[in-house]
């Protein structure tokens, strides 16, 4: 497994964590799924809770390729661990002290730093994948293929979504579905032009 493109210990650490972080935000959408109250986005999470579900089985077979334990624990792993059970409570707390409105916010806003770290979980697994050129470079780039545009929309979309259910509580027109989810947002500069765009959508 050791190649001069990368580190095979920080390769490892990055799997475990990925690995907890995709079984974390399965948790998470599931709890977030039953706070939202706006029908578009419970529509959009239950799909994104789909999504997850298969990444977690696309991780559990690179784990099978490249001979790794799916269930082995780390300092770093049980960190995710910590932080995914973290927001289902904080998700748990907002439903059942705040109103449906702020609870969904709360929702909002635990998926997009789940999302946070999953996405930048997967960038570093794709940065691995092309700086080597052995048979684990070609495990993850399949990996990451099959993954990383899922991964854009789930970051992109859900930030927009929370910026404008955020701007709504404000008393504020807000743009429901986010302008991300209209022009269907893959990137970071698309994000970026999409909320430049959203004074024209209102």
């Amino acid at each position: 497994m050791a190649s001069k493109g990368y580190d095979q210990s920080g390769l490892k650490e990055l799997l475990l964590q990925s690995l907890e972080t995709e079984r974390g935000g399965i948790k998470i959408y599931t709890t977030a799924i039953s706070a939202a109250v706006n029908e578009d986005l419970r529509e959009e999470w239950q799909e994104y809770l789909e999504e997850t579900q298969h990444h977690e089985e696309v991780l559990t077979r690179v784990f099978s390729e490249l001979g790794m334990d799916t269930e082995e624990m780390s300092p770093g792993r049980e960190v995710c661990a910590h932080n995914g059970a973290s927001l289902v409570a904080a998700i748990e707390l907002a439903k059942a002290n705040a109103d449906p409105a702020a609870a969904e916010l709360v929702a909002c806003e635990c998926v997009v730093l789940a999302e946070t770290k999953d996405h930048s979980n997967w960038e570093l697994i794709g940065k691995v994948a092309e700086s080597a050129d052995d048979k684990v470079a070609q495990v993850l780039k399949a990996a990451y293929d099959e993954v990383e545009e899922d991964e854009d929309h789930h970051l992109y979309h859900t930030k927009g979504w929370c910026r404008e259910l955020w701007i709504q509580s404000l008393g504020m027109p807000a743009v429901l579905p986010p302008p991300e989810e209209v022009k269907k947002v893959e990137t970071a500069i698309g994000a970026a032009r999409a909320e430049q765009a959203r004074e024209d959508m209102l």
